[in-house]
C-alpha cells in the first residue's frame, strides 16, 4: 500500500510512520519542520519520501502530491493528519492571528490536499482519504474553541466530500482518542500521561486504518 501523510514529523504523525514502514508499506509523508524531514529521510530511506511543506499553502500542497505522485504512484490512503491547537484560553483572549493560524492549516490545509489529490485518485479509481477529526470535532469543552471549531468543520467537510467523490473512492473522519502528545500535554497537562503514547496508539491504529474500505465512505469512526 502507498500512503501520504501529512504533519508526519511529530506526534501521531510521526508514529504512523514507523507503523505503516514496519508493516511493508511506502509512505509519501511532509511536515513543516525541516529539520525533522531530514532525519524522517535518514530513518526511513527510499521507497519512502518526506518533504517540507505547509499545507496552509495550496502551492506546497499541490506540489507536494504532484511530487509525491511521480515518486509512490497514486496513494491507496491519504492521511490529513496536519493540525495545530490553540494555546488554553477564552476564545475572546485569542489573538486573530493565532485563530487565522489554526484554521489556515487544520481546515483549508486538509481542503488544499483533497484539492490535488482527488484527481490523481478519480484516474487510478481508488483510494480512500482520512481526516483526522478529534473527541473535540463531537463534543466542546472550554478554552479550546478554535480547536473544536476546525475539529467539528472536518466532520462537516468529510460527509460532505463523501458525497461528491467519484466511484471507488472514500473519505472517512477519524477521531483517534486521546492519545499522550505534546498538543495533549498543553491542554491536560501532567494528566496527559495517563493516556497512551503515539507508538502505543500506531500499533493498533495503523492496521485498524488499513481495514477501512469504500463501504466506509462518509463514516465517523473512532480508532481502537
Amino acid at each position: 500500500m502507498t500512503v501520504w501523510l501529512t504533519g508526519c514529523s511529530s506526534g501521531l504523525g510521526r508514529a504512523m510512520v514507523g507503523e505503516f514502514a514496519r508493516l511493508g508499506h511506502t509512505v509519501a509523508g511532509c511536515a513543516r519542520r525541516a529539520g525533522r524531514i531530514e532525519s524522517l529521510r535518514k530513518e526511513f530511506p527510499a521507497p519512502h519520501v518526506f518533504s517540507e511543506v505547509d499545507v496552509s499553502s495550496d502551492e506546497q500542497a499541490r506540489n507536494f502530491c504532484e511530487a509525491s505522485y511521480q515518486m509512490t504512484g497514486a496513494p491507496d490512503f491519504v492521511i490529513n493528519n496536519a493540525a495545530i491547537i490553540n494555546p488554553s484560553a477564552p476564545l475572546w483572549e485569542i489573538p486573530a492571528e493565532d485563530f487565522d493560524r489554526l484554521m489556515a492549516i487544520n481546515i483549508s490545509g486538509t481542503a488544499n490536499i483533497i484539492r490535488h489529490c482527488v484527481p490523481i485518485m478519480a484516474k487510478a479509481g481508488k483510494g480512500i482519504i482520512v481526516n483526522l477529526s478529534s473527541g473535540w470535532g463531537r463534543s466542546a469543552s472550554p478554552e479550546v474553541a478554535p480547536y473544536c471549531a476546525s475539529k467539528w468543520a472536518i466532520e462537516g467537510l468529510t460527509k460532505a466530500l463523501a458525497q461528491e467523490l467519484p466511484a471507488g473512492l472514500a473519505a472517512v473522519a477519524l477521531n483517534p482518542g486521546i492519545i499522550d502528545t505534546d498538543m495533549l500535554r498543553s491542554c491536560f497537562g501532567e494528566e496527559s500521561a495517563n493516556y497512551q503514547g503515539p507508538v502505543d496508539w500506531a500499533e493498533s491504529a495503523v492496521p485498524y486504518l488499513l481495514s477501512l474500505t469504500t463501504g466506509d465512505n462518509g463514516a465517523s469512526v473512532t480508532a481502537p
